[in-house]
């Protein structure tokens, strides 16, 4: 079954515009946040330990000042950034249930809405005061919280089990893609026009994109408009023996499922380093290697570019081996979970121990997200390869834990590093280190690439 204009492969891309978007509504506050604040109410920069010299200043271009100025201090913007895992966070589970119920369709299409919506509302929020911003990204968190476990919902409908890696990691690579375009994007556009545009543009396109979703899009083949009969035929008969039929959640199995707690350790591990990485190298490389990477938005997208690529064609490559090689499943997702997990730990090891080179530091940084882009066709998608039924609540349940690591990592390691030498990051870093090298024994040890006897309709039957 040709793969051009499938509805199958239709669907992958406008999910890979919808994540898109959905990345760039996240990551946008970070940039345009350094125009809403008064420059004196910035917290003063810390007392960096003068182990490297100060690279030659970059010349400061004046800044459109149009845009209102706010006096928040270095606190409060943490908590306006933090705001949005703390609604995140709540909503991974019920969306994966919801989705289960009521289908992926609805509940991704409105979760991207709903985030797009909130966005336009930001400057009016920031105007009215801090404690309605904070509400504001808060209710972002909810919105997006809901779009992954849909997503893997509607996957469990739609992907042929040997096409599973090509179609997901299509379409989650649009999250790696909307940071890319965004970061430098909306340092443009706070730049020429002023920082209220940044949300105004992205909340409009992630509106417009809703309006597509919901004309073109189906929750499973047999209800779609346009795919034709050979297509639903193979997607059909692919399936036919991975799906449940029982209505009610077998909550205890799940719970009990020793494949399952792999896919959550992987996640949460690989989490860690994630935002250890995001949050906390720029820093580093601030404050000690005294060279400032916001200043360049090339420098700060390089690596998520490198990541984007590397999920496209890491998803050829797994489904490749699996149907032309003959690798098993669990074989493939054990090799590519430990590259992209094992990869990021020794490079970002590294990173603690080059001098004042910032050029390496760049390149580390670079090559430890790409390998991170393997995890994508490994653990990331292996609830469809163990329930498919259920994928979208397992990934709620995984996701939920994974969250944890942006709440925590940076808080932990914001303490460790209270004199900012070089000494301090170090451990920072062998932390984050350690627990991504476990994660990954830990999902080399236990995770199964075969559907679960409790995940297909015959368990209840026998069971009762």
């Amino acid at each position: 079954v040709p793969a051009c204009c499938s509805a199958r492969y239709n669907l992958a891309l406008l999910a890979f515009f919808g994540f898109f978007l959905l990345y760039a509504l996240r990551v946008n506050l970070s940039v345009a946040l350094v125009d809403m604040v008064e420059p004196n109410t910035s917290s003063a920069k810390n007392a960096t330990s003068n182990v490297c010299p100060e690279h030659s200043s970059t010349i400061n271009v004046p800044r459109n000042t149009t845009g209102k100025k706010y006096s928040w201090d270095a606190d409060t913007q943490g908590w306006i950034l933090g705001s949005f895992f703390y609604g995140y966070i709540i909503t991974q589970i019920p969306g994966g249930y919801l989705a289960s119920k009521i289908g992926g369709k609805l509940l991704f299409g409105f979760g991207i809405f709903g985030t797009s919506a909130f966005t336009l509302l930001t400057p009016l929020a920031a105007d009215l005061g801090v404690g309605y911003l904070i509400a504001v990204r808060a209710l972002e968190g909810l919105g997006e919280g809901v779009t992954f476990p849909a997503m893997h919902s509607m996957w469990s409908s739609w992907a042929p089990p040997l096409e599973r890696s090509k179609l997901l990691s299509i379409s989650y690579a649009g999250a790696q893609l909307g940071t890319v375009v965004s970061l430098p994007l909306s340092g443009l556009i706070c730049y020429y026009m002023s920082w209220v545009y940044v949300f105004y543009i992205f909340g409009a396109l992630g509106v417009l994109w809703f309006f597509f979703w919901m004309w073109l899009v189906s929750d499973t083949p047999e209800t779609h408009k346009s795919i034709s009969r050979t297509e639903r035929e193979y997607i059909l008969s692919s399936l036919k023996d991975q799906l449940s039929t029982q209505k009610s959640v077998p909550w205890r199995p799940i719970l009990e499922s020793l494949p399952l707690w792999a896919i959550v350790v992987a996640h949460f591990s690989y989490n860690w380093t994630f935002y250890t990485l995001l949050t906390l190298l720029p820093t580093y490389m601030k404050e000690i290697l005294r060279f400032d990477a916001q200043e360049n938005g090339f420098l700060s997208a390089l690596p998520y570019f490198g990541c984007w690529l590397c999920i496209i064609l890491s998803g050829q490559i797994a489904d490749y081996l699996r149907e032309k090689q003959n690798l098993s499943t669990v074989c493939v997702r054990k090799c590519f979970t430990l590259i992209g997990m094992i990869g990021p730990a020794v490079f970002l090891v590294a990173a603690g121990f080059i001098g004042c080179n910032y050029a390496l530091a760049v390149a580390f940084v670079t090559i430890s997200t790409t390998l991170g882009g393997f995890c994508t066709s490994g653990y990331s998608i292996n609830h469809l390869d163990i329930a498919p039924s259920y994928a979208g609540i397992l990934l709620g349940i995984t996701n939920s834990f994974a969250t944890i690591p942006g709440m925590v990592g940076p808080v932990i390691a914001k303490n460790l590093t209270h004199n900012n030498t070089v000494g301090e990051w170090q451990t920072v870093f062998y932390i984050a280190a350690s627990i991504n090298l476990f994660g990954a024994i830990f999902f080399a040890l236990f995770a199964s690439g075969e559907v679960q006897d409790w995940a297909v309709s015959g368990y209840h039957l026998h069971r009762n």
